[in-house]
């Protein structure tokens, strides 16, 4: 039987280098990303880097000095290039992650055999199938924090072991410290797809270095 949660992250909450060689054919080198550098005089002690435009954008310092530009640049831009790579797993880094999740939440009682991105899952964030063990998570969480593909992950998990969104269901959930943060956060993604919300531009991270989205701060010396 083929469970699609349709109420809370589906109808309801989602309203919504070198170059190489291989078989002796060149491959491209891949691109390095546009950068645009900006100083500002009332920065002083942090280094922003965003996504803009199609460009990546680091704000530093105007103290700084043409070396530290290039080390706090390559730096940040490294840094947020991690970070897509962690908001964006593979297949198997979805089912490794959900193993890590049922480990930690979950007592290891839920097993994912297959976990993939799905891009026909409508307005659905998650759908199980609880008999297979499978999970399809939608594609449209691709680049969100990884906090609330941490939840979906969960939420199926938990469908693996009890199938309605009653009482016992949001009591599995209880123990992921981020829950209704992450619900909230589905919510406001599904009503600004309802209402054409246009986007909000630069997002950027709290003090201390945390990532978020496509925007990440950094405290310099």
């Amino acid at each position: 039987m083929r469970r699609a949660c349709g109420r809370e992250h589906g109808r309801c909450g989602a309203r919504v280098g070198a170059a190489g060689y291989r078989c002796g054919v060149p491959e491209e080198p891949s691109p390095k990303p546009e950068v645009e550098v900006r100083r500002s005089a009332r920065r002083t002690r942090t280094v922003t880097a965003f996504r803009e435009g199609g460009r990546t954008v680091v704000a530093i310092p105007a103290r700084f000095t043409r070396a530290q530009e290039r080390e706090w640049v390559d730096r940040m831009v490294t840094r947020l290039a991690e970070g897509d790579r962690r908001r964006t797993p593979s297949d198997d880094g979805l089912l490794r992650r959900a193993g890590e999740l049922s480990r930690d939440y979950l007592g290891g009682n839920a097993v994912a055999r297959r976990v993939v991105w799905s891009s026909r899952q409508g307005r659905r964030w998650g759908s199980c199938t609880p008999a297979e063990g499978s999970i399809r998570i939608s594609t449209r969480l691709r680049g969100m924090p990884g906090w609330v593909l941490d939840y979906v992950l969960l939420h199926e998990l938990v469908h693996l072991l009890h199938g309605p969104h009653d009482a016992t269901f949001w009591a599995l959930l209880d123990g992921y410290p981020h829950t209704t943060r992450a619900r909230g956060f589905l919510e406001g993604v599904g009503h600004a797809v309802d209402h054409a919300v246009p986007p909000a531009g630069e997002l950027e991270a709290g003090a201390g270095g945390g990532l978020e989205a496509d925007g990440l701060d950094a405290d310099v010396d």
